[in-house]
């Protein structure tokens, strides 16, 4: 007989892998339809290869992504899809701090938290890029 330990393991199993599954989905549906509306909108110009740019100013923050999604930019949405591709894994941690609690894995939890708390600290101190 399965003990009921088993399912909450197997259905803590599930629903990480569904995080990383539908955050690439999401992630990837982004960047296409991004891609799309930008080759729309800005497919006949003829791009400069002698500079790079990077991305607008704009872009580099989440409220300006947002802004510009709401005014179907292209770069807005390609750059949301990125957004939502770094917070896909990022997610997957808090989940875990959560998933080990659960099982009472105390040591894992607290590696956890210390991986995002790393995290953290590296994305507000503008260390991740």
């Amino acid at each position: 007989m399965l003990s009921k330990q088993y399912w909450l393991d197997k259905d803590i199993q599930k629903m990480m892998g569904n995080i990383l599954r539908y955050g690439v989905m999401s992630s990837a549906i982004c960047v296409v339809a991004g891609g799309i509306i930008f080759l729309m909108n800005q497919g006949q110009q003829i791009p400069e290869y002698h500079h790079f740019l990077g991305a607008k100013t704009q872009l580099r923050g989440l409220s300006g992504i947002l802004t510009g999604v709401r005014h179907l930019d292209g770069d807005a949405i390609i750059q949301l899809g990125v957004a939502l591709l770094i917070a896909t894994p990022i997610t997957r941690v808090f989940f875990s701090i959560f998933a080990f609690a659960l099982e009472k894995d105390f040591l894992y939890v607290s590696i956890s938290i210390l991986v995002l708390s790393i995290i953290i600290f590296s994305m507000l101190n503008k260390m991740a890029g």
